[in-house]
């Protein structure tokens, strides 16, 4: 399998998408005192998406009245999955979708989850992958390691790497390197490094430090720092020097800044500010326009209703000039401590 993975890519975010895949919201607990808002956020999301990609939607039960729903906004290019799942943030337990564009082929890499190494119920989100590849009829391949003598299932989140397409890796320290949160014991950068040389024929990593504030992932680095082209990244910084982000952010930003890309040349960085720190029943919340999802035609940027979401807006359309840049009040859907990329798995085209 080694050999034949060596074939396979997993495609950036902007090269063409079959269909995406989103998870209903069923967990209150995870947006406690608002989750009235957030179905409204997420049709609003499917609608926008629906226009140009299809969408697999899982749903866990009741899925007349979820379809009434989804029958209001007129939404057609919809498939419906019925999937148990306990939260929905599919770019961290969702498929992994692989590609061998060659030989017209599609693997998914079946990840371990465990709840951020934080909650305790995930065990619906872990199963995930398995019905998928069930449902379509698709190979998967489970990623291991050999440490310390035993073979071990890799836990990895799809938030904890960024990748270029072509070789190039972002990820954070914070995130897989801290003995907080710990997803897999004892693992050193080599270990890491070693795995997406061999699951997605990395060549090229680039070490971040930190996240921002009131990530409850420890760290994700699609919450700070995301490649928009090949040889372009944009990444969150905060100008406030009393604020928690300040010297994490100018600190991955100095790395970016010294960083290459796979051919050894220096990428391009676009610098997005952060938003004014939001606070909901007086905890932050990881409010970053970084959480945005690329789909064919569109982008979908978060917005959070304060001041510098004019100018994030201005950015991302002076970048983005062949596609539609949608903003989607995320104000709300953050209290879950995610927004529209976390929510988000996108399949390739073959």
């Amino acid at each position: 399998m080694s050999e034949e993975l060596k074939k396979f890519r997993m495609p950036a975010e902007w090269e063409p998408q079959k269909s995406v895949w989103i998870a209903w919201p069923y967990n209150k607990n995870d947006w406690p005192g608002l989750y009235k808002f957030i179905p409204k956020v997420i049709l609003e999301i499917i609608f926008i998406i629906s226009k140009s990609l299809k969408v697999n939607l899982i749903v866990n039960k009741k899925i007349t009245n979820i379809k009434k729903l989804i029958n209001s906004y007129k939404i057609t290019n919809i498939k419906f999955h019925n999937i148990k799942t306990d939260r929905i943030w599919l770019r961290d337990s969702g498929p992994i979708f692989i590609t061998n564009r060659k030989d017209n082929k599609k693997m998914i890499l079946n990840f371990g989850f465990n709840g951020w190494s934080k909650y305790s119920n995930y065990k619906n989100d872990n199963k995930i992958n398995d019905k998928i590849s069930k449902i379509f009829n698709l190979e998967k391949i489970d990623p291991i390691i050999k440490k310390n003598g035993k073979t071990k299932k890799i836990i990895m989140e799809g938030g904890a790497f960024d990748i270029n397409g072509s070789g190039s890796i972002l990820l954070t320290e914070e995130c897989l390197l801290s003995k907080t949160q710990e997803r897999n014991k004892d693992f050193i950068k080599k270990d890491y490094e070693e795995l997406f040389r061999r699951y997605l024929n990395i060549k090229n990593f680039i070490w971040l430090k930190k996240g921002i504030a009131g990530d409850d992932t420890h760290g994700h680095v699609d919450d700070i720092t995301r490649f928009v082209s090949r040889n372009t990244i944009m990444t969150a910084i905060e100008t406030d020097k009393k604020d928690k982000n300040y010297k994490n952010l100018s600190e991955n930003l100095k790395i970016l800044k010294e960083s290459k890309n796979e051919k050894g040349k220096k990428f391009k960085i676009i610098k997005v500010p952060m938003p004014s720190p939001i606070y909901i029943k007086n905890i932050r919340v990881p409010a970053s326009y970084m959480n945005f999802y690329i789909c064919n035609k569109k982008v979908l940027l978060p917005i959070f209703k304060v001041k510098e979401d004019i100018m994030a807006i201005k950015i991302f359309k002076n970048f983005f000039r062949k596609k539609k840049v949608q903003t989607i009040d995320c104000s709300k859907l953050i209290w879950g401590f995610g927004a529209i990329h976390c929510m988000t798995q996108q399949e390739p085209k073959i």
